[in-house]
């Protein structure tokens, strides 16, 4: 079948009846009367605090934190789902505006916890059972103890953010939703234009190839200047901070050792040859090529099922698959199918991809698709919800810390989506079928470790010649393509 009238989109009214709705000026207005009495109560008082006192403190802050979580969660997903419009983009910048004047207002509480020795937390931690289970966030928030600036320079990072590297980064995003790729005459998004370099057709991948890199190559010195500015800002905030490499504040957000990144970028690095290059070979020998089109990296193999999926069949095969593993796990995913919690068509204007935001635990997470029916969406709605899954079931540990680091967040979505994929192949019994299946699922692998070193190594890369001066549009693409061809 290929019926797509169906589509869920999502309904954000458990967050806000709209971006005009009264309740979202009452909630600041009362957020900021909140925190300016936690402020003036609080603020210079940390050190002197008990266990037990801090730990009210921290109740105070993180109810707090679940009321910011609603607004801001509102704003994006409203943003989010069409980026092009002006006046989606101007809501979203006034949100972030307000609500980081707010927040600036508690920055003192965790700057102030930060400056507690060791001896002093120990101490609090000594005084209150209901601290102590806080102290996975706490720790996490001493994990920057080392490279705090002084409280000032803290405030005028926090209070410049809105116009800083998020700024650069939204206009990318505008930048991207804006831009249409000409297929035949076709007015595409983007989105749209990269789900046809899948296309079982070569003919039709090689025109999306050639009309992705035409749209691409007229906005380049944007990209370029985006990319070298973000790159700037992110050394000179190093620099006073006097972090040692451009991904350090990164390892330390994602909870993980710089010496175990380390080790999995040697160890994926050092097997190029016998993962991607070897694959890569291979599919070139089954499509009857003597070497793969950078166009046919993700074309499918001529024996996979390149049959449409309905949104009826993907979910019943997601939810299934679920089921089969625990029915708690499919009882816990329901909801997302029947209750307004999932946006899954694709349209002008809106973010490409796929995420699941959490948004906050009074709430519930809300999922953004991109469904145009082929497997691998199908496979990214499994992807998203074990995401979702994951985020209902820790919703149970309050705002801060049902938050988790992406090393931990991708375990659950890679569950989710390797739950289907298994239930998929067990009902497969064409051997050819089978085969491609198996392809698919190496290609989607090979995208999730080799592509993301590579990712990585670009990014290093760039950041690291960036320190010696802004980098030419031809620099940045040699780094790029040097890159590729390593990991290729």
């Amino acid at each position: 079948m290929n019926d797509m009238s169906n589509l869920p989109t999502w309904d954000l009214t458990d967050l806000f009846a709209g971006p005009e709705d009264l309740e979202i000026e009452t909630q600041l207005q009362a957020l900021e009367k909140s925190v300016n009495a936690f402020q003036n109560k609080f603020q210079g008082q940390v050190a002197g605090l008990s266990g037990a006192d801090l730990h009210g403190a921290l109740l105070d802050y993180e109810a707090a934190q679940d009321r910011l979580g609603r607004l801001m969660a509102f704003a994006f997903l409203y943003y989010a789902g069409d980026m092009a419009d002006p006046e989606r983009g101007r809501f979203m910048q006034v949100m972030q505006e307000r609500v980081n004047g707010i927040t600036g207002k508690s920055l003192f509480f965790s700057i102030e916890i930060n400056r507690l020795d060791e001896n002093a937390m120990a101490a609090k931690y000594e005084g209150s059972a209901e601290l102590r289970r806080y102290r996975p966030w706490l720790d996490d928030i001493r994990a920057m103890r080392p490279y705090m600036l002084s409280d000032d320079a803290e405030q005028l990072l926090h209070d410049k953010s809105v116009t800083g590297a998020a700024a650069w980064i939204r206009l990318f995003d505008d930048t991207m939703a804006r831009l249409k790729f000409d297929l035949d005459g076709e007015q595409l998004p983007s989105q749209v234009a990269f789900d046809r370099l899948t296309s079982a057709d070569e003919t039709v991948r090689k025109k999306a190839a050639d009309a992705i890199n035409e749209t691409l190559s007229a906005n380049i010195h944007t990209f370029a200047l985006i990319t070298n500015t973000l790159a700037k800002d992110r050394d000179i905030e190093n620099s006073w901070r006097k972090l040692e490499t451009p991904e350090q504040s990164r390892h330390i957000l994602n909870q993980v050792e710089p010496e175990v990144v380390g080790a999995l970028k040697e160890a994926v690095v050092g097997n190029y040859a016998q993962l991607s290059h070897r694959y890569y070979a291979l599919k070139a020998r089954w499509m009857g090529k003597d070497v793969l089109e950078h166009w046919d990296r993700n074309a499918p193999l001529p024996t996979s099922d390149e049959r449409v999926w309905d949104w009826d069949s993907a979910v019943s095969t997601v939810m299934e698959a679920y089921g089969q593993f625990s029915p708690t796990l499919a009882e816990v995913a329901a909801p997302f199918f029947n209750s307004g919690w999932i946006d899954a068509p694709s349209g002008d204007g809106k973010l490409s991809g796929a995420f699941a935001h959490p948004t906050v635990p009074s709430a519930h997470p809300y999922l953004m698709l991109n469904y145009m029916g082929r497997s691998r969406d199908i496979m990214t709605l499994a992807h998203e919800l074990g995401h979702g899954v994951h985020q209902r079931l820790a919703s149970a540990q309050g705002p801060i810390l049902a938050n988790t680091p992406l090393t931990l967040a991708e375990t659950a979505s890679v569950f989710g989506e390797m739950l289907t994929f298994r239930s998929l192949l067990n009902k497969t019994t064409d051997p050819t079928q089978r085969f491609a299946l198996l392809s698919s699922k190496v290609e989607d692998m090979l995208n999730t470790v080799v592509r993301q070193i590579a990712f990585y190594t670009f990014e290093r890369r760039v950041h690291t010649a960036r320190r010696e001066g802004e980098l030419k549009t031809e620099q940045i693409n040699q780094i790029w393509l040097d890159v590729q061809k390593q990991s290729l």
